[in-house]
């Protein structure tokens, strides 16, 4: 398996293709990363490849905020504008006037 070049970057806003959530990417692991155990706890027939980029997520929906991973098959660019509200996205990014995450520069010591 070879893995493809990553589709979306950090701090982009995505949408999920399924189910209703979206959220800012906050990292990329060029292909799948997660546990056999999280991989077996989807259903077969839902299953995403494992040879293509998976992302991290600040995900939220209409009840909560949460972090999730996803398969890059399974996600859209959201095109909503709307700020997101989980509260790791304000402490890790900065959102610029157009709209756009940003990563805030880490403190040295």
């Amino acid at each position: 398996m070879k893995p493809r070049l990553a589709k979306f970057t950090i701090g982009q806003v995505v949408r999920h293709r399924k189910f209703p959530f979206r959220g800012v990417i906050y990292d990329i692991d060029p292909e799948f990363a997660n546990t056999e155990e999280w991989w077996l706890s989807i259903p077969e027939d839902s299953r995403p490849r494992k040879d293509q980029p998976f992302y991290h997520l600040y995900a939220e929906n209409a009840e909560t905020e949460y972090v999730a991973y996803v398969s890059e098959q399974n996600l859209v660019l959201d095109q909503s504008e709307e700020p997101l509200r989980h509260p790791a996205v304000e402490e890790r990014f900065v959102r610029s006037d157009d709209g756009a995450y940003h990563m805030k520069a880490r403190l040295a010591h």
